[in-house]
Parts: C-alpha cells; structure tokens; sequence
C-alpha cells in the first residue's frame, strides 16, 4: 500500500455490520483503516466488529470512553482482545481516569495522540513534536460538501499542516465508486508531508 493511502482511515458510520463489512472489504488496500464508532459498536457489538475486522483492515475503535476510573479501566480490558489500532478515551475524564486506561491497556497502548479538529493541528504539532500522533476528523476533498464537520480541511491541506491519519467519511461512503474516491484522495497527497509524519 502506498504511504498516502496508511494516512486515511475510513469512516464507517453506519449500524449495520453486514454493510460496514461489505464495504471495508470493497476498499481493500486503498486505505489505511475503517474507523468504527460508539453508535455501531453499540449495535453491532464485539461480533459486528468482528465482521468488519475480516476484512483484514485495522480498525480505529472510536468510543470516546469517559467515566470513572475503574470503569474505563474495564471497558479497555474488555475491548482490548478486539485488537484495534487506536482507541479513544474522553480527556475530560481526568488523569486518574486517563493512568487507569493506560494501565489496562498494558503493553498494547499508550496515550500517544489527540484527536484534534484541523484547526488545531499545527498548534499541537508545534507544541508535541513528531512522536505525537495527530488523528483529523474534518477532512472533505476540494468540491465536497462541509456536511455536518463545522472545521474543515482539504485531505492535502491537513497532512501538510501535520495531521498523521485523516479520518474521512462521507466523500468515500457516498461515493458510486468508494475504493476509486479514496485511491483519488491518496492520490492528493503526494508530496503533501514536508515535515516526515508517518501514521
């Protein structure tokens, strides 16, 4: 898989493991992940996820978890046999909760990147360095309707501001051809990295 295609993690908002399923088998290897949310994770559960991991794909399991140490600490434990690539915690939750996290995560992760608005990625670049890993939500190709994303940046405009991977939804999921619009969105972003970050 090309470099440019590892950055971009498709969005797969749906409740319906079959299509999620079907349709990150469809991408195959012009993308670097699916990411699977807290709606579909509630639906679908461990088996959906499941489905959707035999496509072969990493998966980015984004359930935000947010609630009081020991619960969080579980809920990790608990999910960490589905072997996802990156997880999510609220930071709103607090340090306590954030150590618990990482301590039953135990050598599988650590906290070793935000998800940030792309407004917020050359602050944070700035101030973390390159060992940060920078996840954007909020990229739509040039034409592309905003949709519900408030802060938007084109996939070429984010990867050069120092976004690691893109998380992007809708311009692949609605697309007639999604495996062609996300080999078009890698195809953006060749030479757009001056600075080296790598997902």
């Amino acid at each position: 898989m090309a470099a440019p295609a590892r950055r971009i993690f498709c969005a797969l908002d749906t409740t319906d493991a079959a299509a999620a399923a079907d349709l990150a088998a469809r991408l195959g290897d012009t993308v670097g992940g699916v990411k699977l949310g807290l709606e579909f994770f509630t639906a679908c559960g461990p088996a959906g996820y499941a489905r959707v991991a035999d496509a072969g794909l990493p998966i980015f399991l984004d359930l935000k978890l947010h609630d009081i140490p020991n619960t969080v600490a579980g809920a990790v434990r608990a999910v960490a046999p589905l072997a996802p690539v990156l997880l999510t915690v609220h930071v709103q939750g607090g340090p306590a909760m954030l150590r618990a996290a990482v301590d039953a995560a135990g050598e599988a992760s650590g906290l070793d990147g935000v998800v940030c608005s792309p407004a917020e990625i050359a602050a944070l670049r700035a101030d973390r360095g390159d060992d940060f890993t920078l996840v954007v939500p909020g990229i739509r190709p040039a034409g592309t309707a905003a949709g519900d994303q408030k802060r938007v940046l084109t996939p070429a405009e984010a990867v050069a501001a120092g976004a690691d991977v893109l998380v992007i939804g809708r311009p692949i999921t609605r697309a007639a051809d999604p495996a062609g619009a996300a080999r078009d969105i890698a195809a953006s972003l060749d030479g757009a990295a001056s600075d080296g970050h790598a997902a």
